[in-house]
């Protein structure tokens, strides 16, 4: 009977103590961790103020969506992205010249490399897009390098330079995205394949980087493919043009050798099948046939990251229309943004020279800020840091030192939308 009696005793007590610890309330200590009470919703109603708002304190809060895996380092649910259950905005940056006969980062002629991201870091950038061509990952000769102010650099070739930038990045918690920019390094082509580079080596370089820097926490995902256009096709079934079949055959590839990183897949131009004809699309901006022919990417992976710039890259007749710039959104929403609540939409490229070449890419980018700011667009790739893109210039001078101020603010309005700690002026 003693046992008994005790037995009854200690399942009270049990029982007591179990009912002020219900799932409902557990709370992590882990400042990272999400708290299971906590939700988007319930910040909404705490932040009345600025209920439209995308801040960091909102993605650190939320309630983790049922599908998220967290065996996944990164992944998708609706149209936000995710980093060890963590929903997370990309604010980030092109720096290119991996993807050129210099084969390595532009700039260290005249800065260290540190510096330069440094300075990325002091403008709140979190992210980073690097172009590259097959021969910077092939060991190829690396040039203009200043190895007065790079002496670690010195001797090193493309490859030995990507994977010490890559481990930098990540050292700095800083997110990486790979991008194929050209399959003949300083030579742009239509199609992610040439006579002298077929589909097969094109899909062994997408595996190597995959599996190469599967070790890296912040190496977040690959884009396949630098604005595929001319030739290229979507869901027309043809094996040479067909862009949904190439990126179904090399995602697989990705995810088969690292399942941890994301599939980045720019749009093409134009196209005879499910696609508006009335306004032109930018190369790698025409995301419309995948409302038709939807690619067979599993869509935990899965992030559209097309391209889109104003008339400093080239005049679209859009830009001369009486409504100009009202009538933008509704073709930006016809091109790509009728997928901003389904899928992640990551503008890959956009920019310009902000009033150093047409009077209306001021207009024009002050508008695509407010699209994004307006649909809570609150991860993108800017075009670029480089100042020696001759058609945009970059958020640095000349002197790869200065801050282009009166384009970065424009831009940084949307990084303060997006980032209450965020603070620009």
């Amino acid at each position: 009977m003693k046992f008994v009696n005790y037995s009854i005793i200690l399942f009270c007590i049990f029982c007591f103590i179990f009912s002020q610890c219900s799932p409902g309330t557990l709370q992590f200590t882990n400042d990272d961790s999400i708290s299971e009470d906590e939700s988007i919703s319930s910040n909404d109603e705490s932040n009345s103020d600025d209920n439209d708002s995308d801040s960091e304190d909102d993605v650190e809060n939320e309630t983790l969506p049922d599908e998220i895996d967290v065996g996944y380092k990164f992944q998708v649910s609706g149209n936000q992205i995710y980093h060890d259950g963590n929903r997370i905005n990309l604010l980030g940056i092109n720096w290119f010249g991996f993807e050129t006969g210099n084969h390595v980062f532009h700039g260290l002629w005249q800065k260290n490399y540190l510096d330069l991201i440094d300075q990325m870091e002091d403008l709140h950038f979190n992210a980073i897009r690097i172009p590259v061509c097959p021969d910077s990952l092939h060991s190829a000769e690396a040039t203009s390098i200043n190895t007065y102010e790079n002496p670690t650099l010195d001797g090193l070739d493309s490859l030995e330079l990507l994977d010490l930038m890559l481990e930098e990045f990540n050292s700095r918690q800083i997110y990486i995205l790979l991008d194929v920019h050209r399959i003949e390094c300083d030579v742009t082509t239509e199609l992610w394949y040439s006579n002298s580079y077929s589909e097969q080596n094109w899909i062994d370089d997408l595996v190597l980087m995959a599996s190469r820097y599967s070790h890296l926490d912040y190496f977040m995902g690959i884009d396949l493919f630098n604005e595929p256009h001319g030739a290229a096709t979507w869901g027309t079934g043809d094996d040479d043009t067909d862009w949904k079949l190439a990126v179904e055959t090399a995602a697989e590839e990705i995810l088969a050798a690292n399942n941890n990183i994301l599939i980045f897949v720019e749009g093409i131009q134009e196209n005879a099948l499910c696609s508006s004809t009335e306004y032109e699309h930018w190369w790698g901006g025409n995301i419309e046939p995948q409302e038709c022919y939807a690619l067979d990417v599993d869509p935990l992976k899965l992030v559209f990251t097309p391209h889109v710039y104003g008339p400093d890259v080239y005049w679209q007749s859009y830009f001369s229309d009486m409504d100009f710039p009202n009538n933008m959104p509704a073709i930006w929403n016809e091109h790509f943004g009728f997928l901003v609540d389904e899928i992640p939409i990551v503008p890959g490229e956009f920019g310009g020279k902000y009033g150093e070449g047409h009077a209306e890419d001021i207009i024009w980018q002050d508008a695509f800020v407010d699209y994004m700011i307006d649909n809570n667009m609150c991860s993108f790739f800017y075009w670029c840091l480089n100042p020696n893109s001759g058609d945009t210039g970059g958020i640095l001078d000349d002197d790869w030192e200065t801050v282009k101020e009166a384009k970065y603010q424009n831009l940084c309005r949307l990084m303060e939308h997006c980032d209450a700690s965020i603070t620009c002026n």
